[in-house]
């Protein structure tokens, strides 16, 4: 090798691995064009948009490829996988700013159950796996089953969370095999989506099924045309004295570093609870919320802003996470990883559209491509699919589960929360034991109800 191309590598691997805020820069300009590439590849190759992959996703599996872990050619630091764990902190703060009104209706509440039962039964089954199965086969960490569900149920948001969990108590693998579980779930959900409502058509079971063909350009390309672009929300100041985007942000940001002071406030006292920070965060912004309000200053808060910033950060924690993707950890795990996965599909397969045919009474089969979209990608490529399924939203299902999905928030972050104390500390067992029962509790009250009927009208 040319002693000049020598000296540019070590120098490549010292610029890399020298952290400083330009780094951070260097990072995010970066992941910012890959952003913009996948964009472009998003609006121009039909592959692409056939199967609705996100730009975030693409971006992250270019720098996957082109960064550190494979060919080296993006200086792209060491750093990546922290920003994931700062970003699902941000994320998660923007929540209480942009929660509605509560959920009510008979309709409602079966999709909470459908939700509720079938994510409490994932993560019973990957932990379950994980703590009685891999362990023995495979000498795994007892916590590895838990990949599954974060990654799938959970999307890159949650398996980023549970990654930054686990690495509290030096279990670094997490984030990678979670990860990586987040990103098979994305390409299933839409491969195996478009097959399930290919064959739904065939058989009469859709009730307003488009050919791909005959949807409308924006949804294809992700390009709004100029009649169809909308406010990204109201400025609540004058620009002279504080633009109205800095003063969301700084909210946000406030909620987020609350949140870290709380982490740090908890471990100092009691060091073997060691609570996530993006939990933190939320219960910081629950009571930033009440306070506002107490002050009437929430009117000022504008939810489109902040559910705008919270769909950047989720852009870039996608982007960052699969970019940090340890691909080593990845081969060392590949054979009960992919037993994993596809065990977690099967089973997520048969509850959506075993109890989805039962429990929904009404559009059932657009409900259950909607939750196979989320309980195996996320909650994006559920709405990708389910606008193939009902272009026109006549199904409200997305109404109805906005509503639904108000009660889930808080046992998903407990989830995330508790999983990774009950695993370290030698309580898996009692973390699958608690999520079965409840999981089933759900259904089996869902069917004194008389949910589960079989054919019984609503």
């Amino acid at each position: 090798m040319p002693a000049s191309s020598n000296s540019a590598n070590i120098f490549l691997i010292k610029f890399m691995n020298d952290f400083t805020p330009w780094m951070l820069l260097v990072d995010v300009g970066i992941i910012s064009l890959l952003l913009l590439v996948g964009k472009y590849l998003r609006a121009k190759v039909r592959f692409i948009q056939r199967f609705f992959i996100p730009p975030s996703l693409l971006a992250g599996l270019i720098a996957l490829i082109l960064g550190p872990e494979v060919l080296g050619w993006l200086p792209l630091s060491s750093n990546t996988g922290t920003y994931a764990g700062i970003l699902i902190a941000l994320v998660f703060s923007t929540l209480p700013l942009t929660s509605q009104s509560k959920p009510r209706g008979s309709s409602v509440g079966r999709l909470w159950a459908y939700f509720q039962s079938g994510m409490l039964l994932q993560w019973a089954l990957g932990g379950l796996l994980g703590y009685l199965i891999f362990n023995i086969l495979f000498h795994s960490n007892p916590a590895f089953g838990l990949s599954m569900p974060a990654g799938y149920c959970g999307g890159h948001g949650t398996a980023a969370a549970i990654g930054a969990a686990f690495s509290g108590y030096g279990i670094d693998e997490m984030l990678s095999l979670a990860m990586t579980s987040a990103t098979v779930g994305i390409i299933c959900s839409i491969v195996i989506g478009m097959w399930i409502i290919s064959l739904g058509a065939m058989k009469g079971r859709t009730a307003f099924l488009k050919e791909y063909s005959e949807l409308p350009e924006e949804l294809r390309t992700g390009i709004l045309p100029k009649d169809k672009r909308v406010s990204m929300g109201e400025a609540s100041f004058s620009a002279i004295s504080l633009d109205s985007m800095s003063f969301n942000f700084a909210i946000v940001a406030l909620i987020a570093l609350g949140g870290y002071g709380l982490c740090q406030f908890v471990q100092y006292f009691w060091p073997i609870l060691k609570l996530p920070v993006f939990s933190c965060a939320f219960l910081v912004g629950i009571f930033i919320v009440w306070l506002l309000r107490r002050c009437k200053f929430d009117a000022y808060i504008s939810k489109p802003i902040v559910g705008h910033l919270g769909g950047a950060f989720t852009d870039y924690l996608v982007a960052f996470g699969v970019a940090s993707i340890k691909i080593e950890i990845v081969f060392e795990y590949v054979v009960p990883l992919i037993m994993l996965l596809l065990l977690g599909l099967a089973f997520t397969f048969l509850y959506v559209f075993s109890i989805g045919a039962r429990i929904n009474k009404n559009y059932a089969f657009e409900k259950s491509i909607f939750t196979w979209g989320w309980f195996t990608g996320t909650m994006a490529m559920g709405i990708a699919l389910l606008r193939i399924a009902d272009p026109e939203s006549k199904s409200r299902c997305l109404d109805e589960c906005a509503l639904a999905y108000l009660y889930i928030t808080p046992v998903e972050i407990a989830l995330v929360t508790f999983a990774p104390i009950c695993f370290v500390n030698g309580y898996g067992g009692c973390f699958v034991a608690v999520c079965a029962v409840v999981g089933l509790a759900i259904l089996f009250w869902a069917r004194q109800k008389g949910w589960l009927s079989k054919n019984q009208a609503e």
